[in-house]
């Protein structure tokens, strides 16, 4: 597999990586909409299920109690205790027929043939019940009893004692066809959550493919141009052997490196001949002018460089500066490509931009070069600047360092920590209580020594939490409902006199001013409240 992969392309690779995406994410969609319809599907069929179940239990309800008042019916004396059984009776009549049209509501096309029989049935006995009535009221309740205590009526009674059986299994199948449905979406989630996980893994394999095939590659072309650009043509050229773009550049770099190597060749030859020297001559002129092309884009690389950059050999001479390091030490003409550290420092020394000892630096530096030990450091100049350097070795034994002035960034930072300090000293220190709230979730994120004793809790008990987890359902939601006129004031400047029961000093008279900082959609959106306890002063008032 690996060495198939090294047949694609940079773009090859990508795009199947991004196609491979596309299909996992097509299938994410499909799922999807499988889970949404399973879940309807469910929804239906539960719903549906308990309806029936209702209306069935409640048909059965309904037949069990219009049997008691015909039995009411039969034990009754006279025509007057009749009529309050034939009244409930006929009542119960109504429902029925009302429960068994709620039931037709609910059916589905499988079913209907059942309830076909059922609704005669249930016609039959509600017929039958309204003879039973008519008989009780119009002749006399014996003739009710004769007319319904007999086998006929007792037959039907038991035919809709198993319809409403048959019907209670049905839709006790529906349910557990449901809980079925349910246990398929379920299934359905698992696969929603796999293919979401292949997603973040293709999407991770695409920044490791970046990373190896593009970025990493290219940083080892650049050292390795740079060694070439340094005199080391003996040096290998990696990723040769791949046949993406970074193939083909790591190529170009071989053939200029056999340029150079070229050019080293010629000059070392002595020709016999002066038409021989003259056309190695031309042909060392040509590639010397390819040369120095290329070393101009490098100069012309480092010398855009927003920070100083100097390179120096294993014995610490300069191979290489740009103008912002001159800039940065204000380094005469005189000093260039092939001067010494130490002749860099002593000029630093001349002009009072280093203070310590040239030799003892020196020696440092070179022991790192032999260690090949990086460093980050910064230094401070006697002019007040601030430098930052990044040190690091490079191949063939040499030296590189990046400086870049940070006296505004370190100013910067340290003014902002003495404002910090000074805010947070008056915060502490004002007799009002400050109160600092997230505005995204209510929860108490400041208070200061005065709020922490208004309200008779540390801060440690009052950071994180809301007022419901502090004070009274009462004191809570005449917090929150202040919070909520801020959030449609924007500001509320003028103070507002409230009386909260505080759990640990009972009822406080307080007077607040709120502001907000920040807007809905910002993380450092909060609610500040000064407070003022006037407890006392309401008392003394009085």
């Amino acid at each position: 597999m690996a060495r198939g992969a090294d047949t694609l392309t940079v773009a090859e690779k990508v795009y199947s990586i991004a196609a491979f995406l596309a299909i996992v994410t097509a299938f994410l969609l499909v799922m999807s909409v499988q889970s949404v319809r399973l879940q309807t599907t469910y929804r239906h069929m539960h719903a549906s299920a308990a309806e029936a179940a209702i209306n069935v239990g409640r048909i059965n309800a309904l037949i069990y109690a219009i049997v008691m008042e015909s039995r009411g019916i039969y034990m009754s004396a006279d025509r007057g205790a009749t009529k309050q059984f034939a009244d409930g009776l006929m009542r119960r009549n109504g429902e029925l027929a009302e429960a068994v049209k709620s039931l037709e509501r609910t059916v589905g096309d499988d079913d209907a043939e059942q309830l076909a029989t059922f609704r005669q049935r249930i016609v039959q006995f509600i017929e039958f019940r309204r003879e039973l009535v008519r008989r009780g009221l119009e002749i006399s309740p014996a003739a009710a009893r004769e007319w319904g205590d007999n086998d006929a009526n007792r037959t039907v009674r038991r035919k809709l004692n198993s319809d409403v059986e048959a019907l209670e299994r049905i839709y006790q199948q529906r349910a557990r066809e449901a809980d079925a449905l349910a246990n398929e979406n379920r299934y359905a989630a698992a696969y929603l959550f796999a293919l979401g996980l292949a997603a973040l893994i293709l999407a991770g394999l695409n920044v490791v493919v970046m990373r190896g095939s593009v970025v990493g590659a290219l940083a080892d072309i650049t050292q390795a141009t740079d060694r070439i650009a340094q005199g080391d043509v003996k040096s290998e050229v990696p990723h040769l052997g791949r046949h993406d773009e970074i193939g083909r550049l790591a190529r170009a770099v071989q053939n200029f490196r056999d340029a150079v190597a070229r050019i080293f060749q010629l000059e070392e030859l002595e020709l016999g001949t002066a038409q021989a020297r003259d056309a190695a001559m031309t042909e060392r002129d040509k590639f010397n002018d390819k040369y120095q092309a290329k070393k101009w884009q490098l100069s012309a690389a480092i010398n855009s460089m927003p920070q100083g950059l100097i390179m120096l050999d294993g014995k610490a001479t300069v191979v290489a500066m740009n103008s912002n390091y001159r800039q940065m030490y204000n380094l005469p003409e005189t000093i260039q490509a092939g001067s010494t550290l130490e002749e860099i420092l002593q000029h630093r020394v001349k002009t009072g931009l280093f203070n310590g000892d040239v030799a003892k630096y020196v020696a440092a530096v070179l022991g790192r070069i032999a260690r090949r030990e990086p460093a980050a450091y910064e230094i401070a100049l006697n002019d007040g600047r601030t430098i930052r350097i990044y040190e690091r070795p490079m191949d063939g034994g040499g030296w590189v360092s990046v400086q870049e002035d940070v006296t505004e960034q370190r100013q910067r930072e340290r003014l902002l920590e003495r404002m910090e300090r000074f805010l947070a000293t008056i915060i502490e220190n004002v007799a009002e209580g400050i109160i600092a709230k997230d505005a995204r979730n209510l929860r108490y994120v400041f208070v200061n020594k005065a709020a922490e004793k208004m309200i008779g809790m540390s801060r440690g008990e009052i950071i994180g939490k809301t007022a419901r987890e502090l004070f009274s359902a009462e004191a809570a939601a005449l917090i929150e409902r202040r919070d909520q006129q801020l959030l449609a004031q924007k500001q509320q400047l003028e103070p507002i006199i409230d009386t909260i029961d505080n759990p640990s000093r009972g009822r406080r008279v307080i007077s607040a001013r709120r502001v907000q900082i920040g807007g809905a959609n910002e993380e450092s959106h909060m609610f500040v409240t000064m407070v003022e306890d006037r407890t006392e002063a309401m008392v003394a008032a009085a």
